[in-house]
């Protein structure tokens, strides 16, 4: 980037204000930076893998379901350069959030923040309107086990507010024929998420495990598939995140851009 770019760049971005509780993480991309509040809830790594394992072109049109703080739309924004992002957040506080760090970023003109349910999804955007949509849907059947059912946590990681098929029939709608949908879940729901994409027509092209080491079980698996395609999936080698506690592999230091 030469440096009257890098002028543009800066004086795009604005000053932020942050709340109480929230703190700016660097995302190491861009300069990016999030807004997030701890006492909420925080992206993980899942979300920041299924934006290295997604692809997308720079004229592509893309929707975040359950976007929360912005994390995908932001770093899919500045991996593959897309032509308009969106991001769905039924939480008002993370949805405030995910738009004060899109306009932190400058971003405002590229990314657009909805506040709404993913079960009305398609009664917000116009049918078979996005290129890929991308999901970090919550991986927990049901309130077991839930102190609080409405705390944001809980809305994040159990199925309280929308559940795998609510994503997958609204994913259906919403992508073009021939578009991608992207998601990371947990192995032990692979079998039913197979099957649900398959009877929404979403065809599963290519898979990847993730495993915390190599001698581990794998704990997360990322998807991709095509509305419409046809059935041939592609297994990818194990993504594999730790050579040894506190050390990432080189492939993940390279998604993570360091």
């Amino acid at each position: 980037m030469n440096s009257e770019s890098s002028r543009n760049d800066s004086a795009a971005r604005t000053a932020v204000s942050l709340k109480e509780n929230e703190r700016l993480d660097e995302l190491q991309r861009n300069g990016y930076r999030i807004i997030q509040n701890p006492e909420k809830f925080c992206f993980g790594m899942d979300a920041v893998l299924l934006t290295g394992f997604a692809h997308a072109g720079s004229g592509d049109i893309l929707l975040d379901l359950g976007t929360g703080t912005g994390i995908i739309p932001i770093l899919m924004e500045a991996k593959y350069h897309c032509a308009r992002l969106t991001g769905l957040e039924i939480q008002a506080d993370s949805a405030d959030m995910a738009s004060r760090s899109v306009e932190m970023n400058g971003l405002s003109d590229k990314i657009h923040i909805v506040t709404g349910d993913i079960r009305e999804a398609d009664r917000i955007f116009k049918s078979a309107s996005f290129d890929c949509i991308t999901c970090n849907p919550p991986y927990m059947i049901g309130k077991h086990g839930i102190a609080n059912p409405e705390a944001p946590k809980a809305v994040a990681r159990h199925e309280i507010l929308c559940t795998f098929e609510d994503v997958a029939l609204q994913t259906a709608k919403l992508l073009k024929p021939g578009g991608h949908f992207f998601l990371v879940h947990r192995p032990f729901r692979l079998a039913e998420i197979m099957v649900t994409l398959i009877r929404h027509k979403l065809e599963p092209k290519r898979m990847q495990l993730v495993y915390p080491y190599v001698d581990k079980e794998p704990n997360m698996v990322l998807l991709e598939a095509v509305r419409g395609g046809r059935p041939r999936m592609t297994v990818e080698k194990p993504l594999i995140i730790f050579r040894e506690p506190g050390v990432y592999t080189p492939e993940i230091r390279e998604v993570y851009g360091y």
